[in-house]
């Protein structure tokens, strides 16, 4: 039998000095299965058609024109000007069937989250999309705090820090939720956050 393959983590963090908020998920698709040299790189996932659809009132803003394919460039540009960080839960892991499927992923490596925390000094609220996401954060803190539900959060305290946690829905399209309701989730989760008035 062959020793299972360990993947690194293929995306640096963006750690936007002045971040309030930073959005935290799991592991990207494999490289046939990626657009873009950049966190959720796969065209079928929702994420920046949403982040287009809040502050832009465009799903396709963030996408480059007549192609598949979303800007990295346009992307990062905006995480930093708006203040929101990205880096993710996992460091490393193992595809135990092959694919991007949170539920068939072994975590080998969790984030370091006090040194992400260390990046972003102003940063009181994370964000994560999706069950794996936020069970990977609450099993890095010292205390014991629940599991939220979807849309909803929990305050805890880890490294020296008092943070509230925003559990928010996985922008795949295999998640059952339509995009307007994911789109509402995430306005409500930048409108507490004061992201957005």
């Amino acid at each position: 039998m062959n020793a299972p393959i360990i993947e690194a983590h293929p995306f640096p963090p963006i750690f936007p000095p002045h971040a309030r908020v930073m959005m935290m998920g799991t592991f990207p698709p494999k490289e046939d299965k990626r657009c873009m040299h950049f966190h959720y790189p796969n065209f079928q996932n929702d994420m920046w058609r949403i982040y287009g659809l809040i502050f832009f009132h465009d799903a396709q803003y963030f996408q480059v024109p007549n192609e598949k394919r979303f800007d990295p460039v346009k992307i990062e540009r905006f995480l930093r000007e708006k203040g929101i960080a990205l880096c993710s839960t996992v460091q490393r892991a193992i595809r135990e069937k092959d694919n991007a499927s949170d539920k068939f992923l072994t975590i080998v490596q969790p984030v370091d989250l006090a040194l992400a925390l260390q990046q972003v000094p102003s940063c009181r609220w994370l964000f994560t999309t999706g069950g794996k996401a936020t069970e990977t954060i609450l099993s890095l803190l010292n205390e014991k705090v629940r599991l939220p539900q979807t849309n909803q959060s929990v305050a805890c305290y880890y490294a020296g820090r008092e943070l509230t946690l925003y559990r928010l829905p996985s922008t795949s399209r295999a998640y059952p939720m339509s995009l307007q309701n994911k789109v509402k989730s995430y306005r409500t989760f930048f409108e507490q956050a004061g992201i957005l008035p």
